[in-house]
């Protein structure tokens, strides 16, 4: 089962015990042709687990540090202008012949990929204003199309 619907906003909520837990608001879409593999949101019940997917935030082209998590040089000791930059690269040793080998990493486009986050738990479900508020956050801006399965 899966339900097509757009990330509205975030916001938190308060449980049982007041312990706050953050929130996103998925508004789901109604009117879908019969037949479809979607379902109603009628079959979502609070505390159901579901996995959401959809398509991250684009950010461009970032370099190691922002996209790979790199350290970067020292921020002294002789480094002028090369604090955010990878380090070698080469294939040292003959390992890779002298060239860059596939798959090292580089600074390169990020984001815009489908992402899909699972275990999230459905805190509250709105037939009327056909809504449904999903524990934690989920993959894109607002306004992208979420899909959201049953665990």
């Amino acid at each position: 089962m899966k339900i097509i619907g757009a990330k509205k906003t975030m916001t938190q909520i308060f449980d049982d015990k007041g312990v706050v837990r953050g929130a996103t608001v998925v508004k789901l879409e109604v009117g879908l042709p019969s037949g479809s593999p979607t379902s109603n949101m009628s079959e979502l019940v609070v505390g159901d687990r579901v996995a959401v997917s959809g398509i991250s935030k684009g950010r461009g082209f970032q370099g190691v540090v922002k996209r790979h998590g790199f350290h970067g040089g020292p921020r002294s000791h002789g480094q002028k202008h090369s604090e955010r930059e990878p380090g070698a690269i080469g294939g040292g040793g003959g390992r890779a012949g002298g060239r860059v080998a596939k798959g090292i990493r580089m600074a390169g486009r990020m984001g815009g990929d489908r992402v899909t986050v699972g275990n999230l738990m459905i805190l509250a479900v709105d037939e009327a204003k056909k809504e449904v508020i999903v524990s934690g956050a989920i993959p894109g801006r607002r306004g992208t199309k979420i899909e959201l399965r049953k665990l």
